[in-house]
């Protein structure tokens, strides 16, 4: 099914296939940290991202929130559905930390009720900086309806997803997200939703179980997803 290689970023690889609309994403072992300032490789990672990831897409389907993802074809590689994407960075804070508390002085740990909506602009040369809804649309070709429904999804899955993370006793502190247009132009969330692209403390302790263990040199990368992906497989 995978064929040609079409495009090769700092966490993954695409793959056309035999059929038009679908991709496959490879997973990489690598993993990066300050628009790509700082880099590793841990053997195993791209396991833990995949199978994260592909399990958070059909749990999010499964609430209502459409997605890339189609399935899991092995440990690294996952079918999803080609898209168009709209070069915004959304993330969602539920608790301040990392870049807002030095950005806007705002207290560490400060509760956003409701949860924070930020973009930022997809643009490696220029470091992703945070833009505006008039930004978005003058940098972007989305439209005042996408970026409402863009905003929309994201609420949903953070309120899908801080609902399912308790359960596990696991804080969703903040995640970015991508979105971009299926074959029909709907709107659908892409890229991937992991402890690469999230934020996640556990709720006792508020140990870092995500990659800010690597951004700060703070832990082992392998043993916090491992610690993510047993919690989740403990409630399939």
């Amino acid at each position: 099914m995978k064929k040609q290689l079409l495009y090769e970023g700092k966490a993954k690889q695409v793959y056309t296939t035999d059929q038009s609309d679908l991709l496959v994403l490879s997973y990489k072992n690598e993993a990066t940290a300050f628009n790509g300032k700082k880099k590793a490789s841990f053997n195993g990672k791209g396991r833990y991202n995949n199978l994260i990831s592909a399990y958070l897409f059909t749990y999010l389907a499964d609430h209502g929130v459409p997605s890339h993802f189609k399935q899991t074809l092995s440990d690294t590689e996952q079918l999803v559905q080609q898209t168009t994407i709209i070069p915004l960075e959304v993330v969602v804070r539920n608790l301040a930390t990392g870049s807002i508390v030095k950005r806007l002085g705002i207290e560490e740990k400060t509760v956003f009720d409701p949860p924070l909506i930020e973009f930022y602009f997809k643009e490696d040369a220029l470091d992703d900086p945070i833009i505006n809804d008039q930004h978005a649309l003058l940098l972007t070709d989305a439209t005042v309806e996408e970026l409402d429904q863009i905003k929309s999804y994201a609420l949903k899955v953070n309120h899908v997803l801080q609902s399912f993370f308790d359960t596990i006793e696991v804080k969703l502190v903040d995640f970015k997200l991508e979105f971009g247009r299926d074959r029909l132009g709907e709107i659908v969330l892409a890229d991937e939703i992991s402890p690469d692209t999230c934020r996640l403390w556990d709720k006792t302790t508020e140990a870092k179980l995500d990659k800010d263990v690597f951004r700060q040199g703070t832990g082992d990368l392998i043993t916090v997803y491992d610690t993510i992906l047993k919690r989740l497989e403990a409630v399939k």
